[in-house]
Protein backbone atom coordinates (compact mmCIF):
# COMPACT_ATOMS: atom_id res chain seq x y z
CA UNK A 1 0.00 0.00 0.00
CA UNK A 2 0.97 3.61 -0.42
CA UNK A 3 0.56 5.58 2.80
CA UNK A 4 -0.05 9.31 2.51
CA UNK A 5 0.88 10.96 5.81
CA UNK A 6 3.46 10.58 8.56
CA UNK A 7 1.44 10.93 11.76
CA UNK A 8 0.34 8.51 14.47
CA UNK A 9 -1.89 6.28 12.34
CA UNK A 10 0.39 6.42 9.31
CA UNK A 11 3.36 5.22 11.41
CA UNK A 12 1.23 2.50 12.97
CA UNK A 13 0.38 1.19 9.49
CA UNK A 14 4.01 0.86 8.40
CA UNK A 15 4.28 -2.85 9.38
CA UNK A 16 1.69 -3.72 6.72
CA UNK A 17 2.86 -1.15 4.14
CA UNK A 18 4.29 -3.91 1.93
CA UNK A 19 0.82 -5.41 1.52
CA UNK A 20 -2.25 -4.41 -0.53
CA UNK A 21 -0.51 -2.76 -3.52
CA UNK A 22 -3.90 -1.83 -4.98
CA UNK A 23 -4.61 0.60 -2.12
CA UNK A 24 -3.65 4.16 -1.24
CA UNK A 25 -4.19 5.01 2.43
CA UNK A 26 -4.91 8.64 3.26
CA UNK A 27 -3.65 8.94 6.83
CA UNK A 28 -3.16 12.69 6.96
CA UNK A 29 -5.32 15.67 7.78
CA UNK A 30 -7.21 16.98 10.79
CA UNK A 31 -6.91 14.61 13.76
CA UNK A 32 -8.24 16.94 16.44
CA UNK A 33 -11.94 16.30 17.05
CA UNK A 34 -12.38 19.71 18.67
CA UNK A 35 -10.54 21.46 15.86
CA UNK A 36 -12.50 24.09 13.95
CA UNK A 37 -9.88 25.60 11.65
CA UNK A 38 -11.39 26.36 8.26
CA UNK A 39 -7.89 26.51 6.79
CA UNK A 40 -7.03 23.03 8.10
CA UNK A 41 -10.35 21.67 6.84
CA UNK A 42 -9.74 23.20 3.40
CA UNK A 43 -6.24 21.70 3.21
CA UNK A 44 -7.59 18.23 4.01
CA UNK A 45 -10.33 18.58 1.39
CA UNK A 46 -7.74 19.62 -1.21
CA UNK A 47 -5.47 16.71 -0.29
CA UNK A 48 -8.37 14.25 -0.56
CA UNK A 49 -9.27 15.68 -3.97
CA UNK A 50 -5.68 15.27 -5.17
CA UNK A 51 -5.27 11.71 -3.86
CA UNK A 52 -8.69 10.62 -5.16
CA UNK A 53 -7.81 11.98 -8.61
CA UNK A 54 -4.61 9.91 -8.61
CA UNK A 55 -6.49 6.78 -7.51
CA UNK A 56 -9.08 7.23 -10.23
CA UNK A 57 -6.33 7.59 -12.83
CA UNK A 58 -4.46 4.46 -11.66
CA UNK A 59 -7.44 2.29 -10.72
CA UNK A 60 -6.34 1.97 -7.09
CA UNK A 61 -8.64 1.97 -4.08
CA UNK A 62 -8.51 4.90 -1.64
CA UNK A 63 -8.82 4.09 2.07
CA UNK A 64 -10.12 7.13 3.94
CA UNK A 65 -10.36 7.52 7.71
CA UNK A 66 -13.44 9.27 9.02
CA UNK A 67 -14.79 9.40 12.58
CA UNK A 68 -17.31 7.40 14.58
CA UNK A 69 -16.95 9.77 17.53
CA UNK A 70 -19.39 12.24 19.03
CA UNK A 71 -19.12 14.70 16.17
CA UNK A 72 -20.56 12.14 13.76
CA UNK A 73 -22.98 10.04 15.84
CA UNK A 74 -23.64 12.15 18.94
CA UNK A 75 -27.10 13.21 17.78
CA UNK A 76 -28.15 9.76 16.49
CA UNK A 77 -31.03 8.06 18.28
CA UNK A 78 -29.62 4.71 19.40
CA UNK A 79 -26.28 3.13 18.46
CA UNK A 80 -24.44 4.88 15.64
CA UNK A 81 -24.73 2.68 12.55
CA UNK A 82 -23.13 3.22 9.17
CA UNK A 83 -26.61 3.54 7.64
CA UNK A 84 -27.92 5.90 10.36
CA UNK A 85 -29.54 9.17 9.36
CA UNK A 86 -26.69 11.42 10.45
CA UNK A 87 -26.79 15.03 11.58
CA UNK A 88 -23.21 15.79 12.70
CA UNK A 89 -23.15 17.87 15.87
CA UNK A 90 -19.65 19.42 15.72
CA UNK A 91 -17.71 21.26 12.99
CA UNK A 92 -15.31 18.29 12.88
CA UNK A 93 -18.18 15.86 12.29
CA UNK A 94 -19.67 18.09 9.58
CA UNK A 95 -16.24 18.27 7.94
CA UNK A 96 -15.63 14.51 7.99
CA UNK A 97 -19.08 13.68 6.61
CA UNK A 98 -18.51 16.26 3.89
CA UNK A 99 -15.23 14.58 2.96
CA UNK A 100 -16.94 11.19 2.80
CA UNK A 101 -19.45 12.62 0.31
CA UNK A 102 -16.65 14.29 -1.62
CA UNK A 103 -14.94 10.93 -1.94
CA UNK A 104 -18.15 9.19 -3.03
CA UNK A 105 -18.47 11.68 -5.88
CA UNK A 106 -14.81 11.51 -6.93
CA UNK A 107 -15.06 8.55 -9.28
CA UNK A 108 -12.33 6.67 -7.40
CA UNK A 109 -12.79 3.28 -5.75
CA UNK A 110 -13.03 3.87 -2.01
CA UNK A 111 -13.36 2.37 1.43
CA UNK A 112 -14.29 4.57 4.40
CA UNK A 113 -13.49 3.53 7.96
CA UNK A 114 -15.12 5.52 10.76
CA UNK A 115 -12.79 5.17 13.73
CA UNK A 116 -13.35 5.22 17.48
CA UNK A 117 -10.74 6.78 19.80
CA UNK A 118 -7.41 5.21 18.88
CA UNK A 119 -4.93 4.56 21.68
CA UNK A 120 -1.27 3.69 21.32
CA UNK A 121 2.33 4.80 21.66
CA UNK A 122 3.30 8.03 19.97
CA UNK A 123 -0.17 9.49 19.60
CA UNK A 124 -0.45 13.30 19.42
CA UNK A 125 -0.52 15.17 22.75
CA UNK A 126 -3.84 16.85 21.93
CA UNK A 127 -5.73 13.54 21.78
CA UNK A 128 -7.84 12.32 24.66
CA UNK A 129 -5.55 10.07 26.70
CA UNK A 130 -2.31 12.10 26.44
CA UNK A 131 -4.31 15.21 27.35
CA UNK A 132 -5.91 13.50 30.37
CA UNK A 133 -2.55 12.22 31.64
CA UNK A 134 -0.96 15.63 31.23
CA UNK A 135 -3.76 17.25 33.21
CA UNK A 136 -3.57 14.55 35.89
CA UNK A 137 0.16 15.12 36.32
CA UNK A 138 -0.57 18.83 36.70
CA UNK A 139 -2.99 17.94 39.50
CA UNK A 140 -6.32 18.89 37.95
CA UNK A 141 -8.29 17.06 35.26
CA UNK A 142 -11.26 18.48 33.37
CA UNK A 143 -14.20 16.14 32.75
CA UNK A 144 -17.43 16.78 30.90
CA UNK A 145 -20.34 15.37 32.90
CA UNK A 146 -21.64 12.13 31.43
CA UNK A 147 -19.08 12.02 28.62
CA UNK A 148 -18.04 8.57 27.37
CA UNK A 149 -15.57 7.42 24.73
CA UNK A 150 -15.04 4.23 22.73
CA UNK A 151 -11.36 3.32 23.10
CA UNK A 152 -9.59 0.93 20.72
CA UNK A 153 -5.95 -0.11 20.59
CA UNK A 154 -4.27 1.11 17.40
CA UNK A 155 -2.66 -2.34 17.00
CA UNK A 156 -6.15 -3.87 16.81
CA UNK A 157 -7.16 -1.21 14.30
CA UNK A 158 -4.20 -2.07 12.08
CA UNK A 159 -5.09 -5.75 12.20
CA UNK A 160 -8.70 -4.97 11.29
CA UNK A 161 -7.55 -2.76 8.40
CA UNK A 162 -5.31 -5.54 7.11
CA UNK A 163 -8.18 -8.03 7.19
CA UNK A 164 -10.67 -5.66 5.56
CA UNK A 165 -8.31 -4.70 2.74
CA UNK A 166 -7.58 -8.35 2.02
CA UNK A 167 -11.27 -8.82 1.19
CA UNK A 168 -11.09 -6.31 -1.64
CA UNK A 169 -13.94 -4.22 -0.20
CA UNK A 170 -14.97 -1.19 -2.21
CA UNK A 171 -17.76 1.32 -1.81
CA UNK A 172 -18.32 0.46 1.85
CA UNK A 173 -18.35 2.45 5.10
CA UNK A 174 -17.42 0.52 8.23
CA UNK A 175 -17.25 1.53 11.90
CA UNK A 176 -14.00 0.38 13.49
CA UNK A 177 -14.40 0.57 17.26
CA UNK A 178 -14.79 -1.66 20.30
CA UNK A 179 -18.53 -1.04 20.59
CA UNK A 180 -18.26 -0.01 24.26
CA UNK A 181 -18.86 3.55 25.49
CA UNK A 182 -16.62 4.02 28.55
CA UNK A 183 -17.41 6.94 30.89
CA UNK A 184 -14.47 9.35 30.98
CA UNK A 185 -14.60 9.28 34.79
CA UNK A 186 -13.93 5.55 34.68
CA UNK A 187 -11.02 6.14 32.32
CA UNK A 188 -9.54 8.64 34.78
CA UNK A 189 -10.10 6.22 37.69
CA UNK A 190 -8.19 3.49 35.88
CA UNK A 191 -5.32 5.75 34.84
CA UNK A 192 -4.95 7.10 38.38
CA UNK A 193 -4.60 3.57 39.70
CA UNK A 194 -2.08 2.52 37.07
CA UNK A 195 0.03 5.69 37.17
CA UNK A 196 -0.18 6.34 40.91
CA UNK A 197 -1.69 9.77 40.40
CA UNK A 198 -4.46 11.60 42.20
CA UNK A 199 -5.92 14.69 40.58
CA UNK A 200 -8.68 17.10 41.46
CA UNK A 201 -11.61 16.84 39.06
CA UNK A 202 -13.14 19.88 37.46
CA UNK A 203 -16.57 19.08 36.04
CA UNK A 204 -17.80 21.03 33.07
CA UNK A 205 -21.08 21.10 31.16
CA UNK A 206 -22.66 17.84 30.06
CA UNK A 207 -20.71 15.82 27.53
CA UNK A 208 -22.02 13.52 24.84
CA UNK A 209 -22.39 9.79 25.22
CA UNK A 210 -23.24 7.39 22.42
CA UNK A 211 -22.58 3.78 21.44
CA UNK A 212 -20.88 2.91 18.16
CA UNK A 213 -22.55 -0.02 16.43
CA UNK A 214 -20.03 -2.69 15.39
CA UNK A 215 -22.42 -5.25 13.86
CA UNK A 216 -21.07 -4.66 10.35
CA UNK A 217 -17.46 -4.85 11.52
CA UNK A 218 -18.06 -8.13 13.35
CA UNK A 219 -19.81 -9.61 10.31
CA UNK A 220 -16.99 -8.61 7.95
CA UNK A 221 -14.16 -9.46 10.35
CA UNK A 222 -15.21 -12.39 12.56
CA UNK A 223 -11.65 -12.38 13.96
CA UNK A 224 -12.74 -9.46 16.14
CA UNK A 225 -14.37 -12.06 18.40
CA UNK A 226 -10.84 -12.95 19.54
CA UNK A 227 -9.67 -9.36 20.08
CA UNK A 228 -11.30 -9.10 23.48
CA UNK A 229 -13.83 -6.38 22.65
CA UNK A 230 -16.33 -6.09 25.47
CA UNK A 231 -17.04 -4.19 28.71
CA UNK A 232 -13.52 -4.75 30.11
CA UNK A 233 -11.57 -4.28 26.88
CA UNK A 234 -10.77 -0.67 27.77
CA UNK A 235 -8.82 -1.85 30.83
CA UNK A 236 -6.29 -3.70 28.66
CA UNK A 237 -6.02 -0.70 26.36
CA UNK A 238 -5.41 1.66 29.27
CA UNK A 239 -2.92 -0.72 30.92
CA UNK A 240 -0.81 -0.78 27.74
CA UNK A 241 -1.05 3.00 27.44
CA UNK A 242 -0.04 3.46 31.09
CA UNK A 243 3.06 1.32 30.51
CA UNK A 244 4.16 3.60 27.68
CA UNK A 245 3.54 6.63 29.93
CA UNK A 246 5.70 5.11 32.67
CA UNK A 247 8.52 4.36 30.21
CA UNK A 248 8.31 7.85 28.75
CA UNK A 249 8.36 9.44 32.21
CA UNK A 250 11.43 7.41 33.23
CA UNK A 251 13.25 8.35 30.03
CA UNK A 252 12.43 12.02 30.55
CA UNK A 253 13.74 11.89 34.14
CA UNK A 254 16.97 10.24 32.98
CA UNK A 255 17.53 12.94 30.35
CA UNK A 256 16.98 15.61 33.02
CA UNK A 257 19.58 14.01 35.29
CA UNK A 258 22.13 13.95 32.47
CA UNK A 259 21.64 17.55 31.51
Amino acid sequence: MEIVGNGFLARSLEPIAHKHPDTVVLAAGVSWASGTSDADFAREAALLREVAHGCRATGRRLLFFSTAATGMYGAVDGPGREDSAIAPCTPYGVHKLGLERQLHASGADWLVLRLGHLVGPGQPPHQLLPALVRQMREGRVRIHKGAARDLIDVADVVRVIDLLLAQGLRGETVNVASGEAVPVERIVDHLEGRLGLVADREYREAGAQHVICTEKLRALVPQTARMGFGPDYYRRVLDAFARTCAVGSAASAERSCRS
